[in-house]
């Protein structure tokens, strides 16, 4: 009998995985993904102060409790405006150290496991170290589930139909540049929600979107949260939830 191993691949001495761990369920990591996590000599991932980091969480079914695991603690996450000259340099700073540290781990012939959640090439802190170590030590990316397919899928809402252009926008942006580029869209993923909720509401709303959007907290997760838009007055928003809009395109 073939194992997983056989398949998918263990992890090489010296190398960095950058792996896409899913949008929450571990049962959504594929074969590989898996399999390096079982079988790298660091588990890394990035966490906020004080939390266990989500990334970290959705792989604990696969991490007996004598892997070694090195812990990244960002400096700074919503303290401070991601575009304020502080972040930037306190950001900057710790990605510098960051990097050090990893590859002195890969240069002692450790192979060193970076989680990520989703994709790591999506909206992913792993890229600021891929882009950092790519042409220094050898690196492979694992692609994942991302966040925004596991929520459209719990939501049971296909996204685009035909011809349908699906528009991918953060939170963060202005209301002006938000409320455009909705208007223009015929399907829409709406990230990086949080504080920016009440927000993306008017933009949604502006553009006549609204009895289409569905928001999603914590797709695939234990937790996890689904309704109409319009249906969350009072709600705080989270780190880990999206606003997605189907299309109507051109249905058979």
């Amino acid at each position: 009998m073939i194992s997983l191993e056989d398949i998918a691949g263990t992890a090489k001495a010296g190398t960095l995985y950058g792996i896409g761990v899913g949008p929450g369920d571990a049962r959504y990591l594929t074969l590989r993904a898996a399999v390096l996590v079982r079988s790298v000599d660091v588990i890394a991932y990035f966490a906020k102060k004080g939390r266990q980091g989500n990334a970290r969480k959705i792989v604990s079914p696969l991490v007996g409790a004598d892997r070694r695991e090195l812990k990244l603690v960002y400096p700074v996450t919503d303290e401070i405006p991601a575009d304020h000259p502080d972040y930037r340099a306190h950001i900057g700073a710790f990605y510098a150290e960051t990097t050090a540290i990893i590859e002195q781990e890969l240069r002692g012939g450790n192979s060193v496991g970076l989680l990520a959640e989703g994709d790591p090439f999506f909206y992913g802190s792993f890229m600021h170290m891929w882009r950092r170590l790519d042409d220094v030590v050898p690196v492979e990316v694992v692609p994942g589930v991302t966040g925004m397919s596991g929520c459209w899928t719990r939501a049971n809402a296909p996204i685009t139909w035909g011809d349908d252009i699906l528009t991918v926008v953060p939170g963060t942006l202005d209301e002006q540049r938000l409320t455009e580029r909705l208007a223009s869209s015929d399907a829409a993923v709406i990230m990086k929600i949080g504080r920016n909720l009440p927000k993306v509401r008017r933009a949604v709303e502006a553009a006549g979107l609204t009895e289409r959007a569905i928001y999603v907290e914590r797709g695939t997760m234990a937790d996890e949260r689904i309704l109409p838009l319009a249906d969350c007055d009072g709600l705080d928003g989270t780190y880990f939830a999206m606003v997605i809009i189907p299309g109507q395109g051109r249905r058979i």
